[in-house]
């Protein structure tokens, strides 16, 4: 408190430098004098700091029971947080503070319907396989465009992309922003996603481009796809601090191949399996893995499903593996239908 209040009054920088020293173990179990028994001599010696001070303040004539005072001023202080049920802090969030309170005490058996009426299916993908005038797409690209529109009419069956996007398109018409993240994740592994569309026209690298899910609705959430470095330690730490401070956008990272991963794996350890047990931090982040196909070498090709199983322990994160199109499209939807916040 003295610090900010000298920070605020002179517009300078303060240094706060404790020194202090543990007083007994790092647990119950732990008895430090094992292996430093000269140190924790005088630490037990030690008459402790309000001791100290108070033999300070008595020795400047400031009152020989101010420490017996000091004691009772502490025990009254405790003994009223102890009796109180109100919170001791009200009204202390500012406006840039999230509330979490709708998604605490939640149950993974929570209902959540992820379904999507038939008439919304077909008005979105009609919207999301529809180019504006003058953007010519790649003649692959174009297949994959009539293929979809051809889905959402329901002339084919959907595919795994096809799946993707709706789950995309239903969420940020229903005002969940999505944002995607990873190696090449605006055209995907290599080619199944799409969701940026170069015009073969263009006369410059970055312009000519559309992106049908930013025109999915009127007045939609944003969607917000980026192609990002390789950096995938900071991209995905990035992308779990944006997901803590955001639970009501999807907030995606892509790990294109399983080495992507390793280089990301601190951050999946340390926060994302370990957040919510250690500091209550509830997230919603979505991971897209690749998953145990060969021939790419012993690391490239798999992020390696079994280390995340031995990450997975009461119910801190959801891993799962899906086969059909249908279902990428309603586990996507149901991390943000779902009044539940868990990494998946």
């Amino acid at each position: 408190q003295l610090a900010l209040e000298y920070r605020m009054t002179f517009s300078q920088d303060v240094v706060v430098d404790i020194t202090c020293f543990r007083k007994l173990g790092h647990n119950e179990q732990d008895t430090p004098s094992l292996t430093q028994p000269l140190m924790y001599k005088k630490i037990a010696a030690h008459p402790g700091t309000r001791k100290l001070y108070a033999e300070r303040l008595s020795a400047q004539g400031l009152g020989e029971s101010i420490g017996d005072d000091m004691v009772k001023t502490f025990r009254a202080a405790l003994d009223a947080g102890k009796n109180t049920s109100e919170p001791v802090l009200t009204n202390f969030k500012t406006k840039f503070t999230v509330d979490w309170s709708p998604f605490l005490g939640k149950k993974w058996t929570d209902a959540a319907d992820t379904a999507l009426p038939m008439g919304e299916w077909k008005r979105l993908a009609e919207r999301i396989t529809t180019l504006p005038p003058g953007v010519t797409p790649h003649s692959l690209v174009k297949k994959v465009l009539d293929d979809r529109a051809a889905m959402g009419r329901g002339d084919l069956p959907v595919d795994w992309g096809m799946g993707e996007h709706m789950a995309f398109a239903s969420l940020v018409a229903s005002g969940f922003p999505v944002r995607l993240s990873g190696e090449d994740s605006g055209r995907g592994t290599f080619t199944h996603r799409h969701a940026v569309i170069h015009d073969q026209n263009r006369e410059k690298w970055d312009t000519g481009t559309y992106i049908p899910l930013q025109n999915a609705a009127d007045n939609q959430a944003p969607f917000t796809v980026i192609d990002s470095i390789l950096s995938e330690e900071a991209v995905l730490g990035f992308e779990y601090g944006y997901a803590s401070n955001d639970p009501n956008t999807l907030v995606i990272w892509e790990a294109q191949f399983g080495d992507f991963a390793n280089g990301a794996q601190v951050v999946i350890d340390q926060f994302i399996a370990s957040g919510e047990v250690k500091w209550g931090r509830v997230n919603g982040i979505t991971l897209m893995l690749p998953h145990g196909y060969e021939g790419q070498g012993p690391e490239h090709s798999s992020a390696r499903v079994e280390r995340f199983m031995q990450l997975a322990a009461d119910t801190n994160m959801q891993i799962v593996q899906p086969t059909t199109a249908s279902q990428i499209f309603h586990v996507l939807r149901r991390q943000m239908v779902r009044n539940l916040r868990k990494p998946l």
